[in-house]
């Protein structure tokens, strides 16, 4: 029975990130020191790059791509 479900687990995985990619900690930490930074609100993988959704201290929501290979902005 396990078997049978390894393809279709394989189907549902989505692209990792390149060997080359920097830690998720670092562009975390980049987002961290950004002017107004409050907190983070989502991080999602998707279309090779991440995208990371945070709040700002005027309550302000700001959405950015980041590059997973160069940790910087798209």
């Amino acid at each position: 029975v396990l078997l049978a479900a390894g393809p279709a687990l394989a189907a549902d995985a989505k692209p990792l990130p390149p060997p080359n990619a920097k830690k998720l900690s670092a562009i975390i930490a980049k987002v961290e020191q950004r002017d107004g930074f409050r907190y983070i609100k989502e991080i999602d993988w998707d279309s090779g790059a991440y995208t990371v959704t945070y709040d700002t201290s005027d309550k302000a929501k700001v959405e950015i791509t980041y590059d997973p290979v160069t940790a910087e902005p798209k």
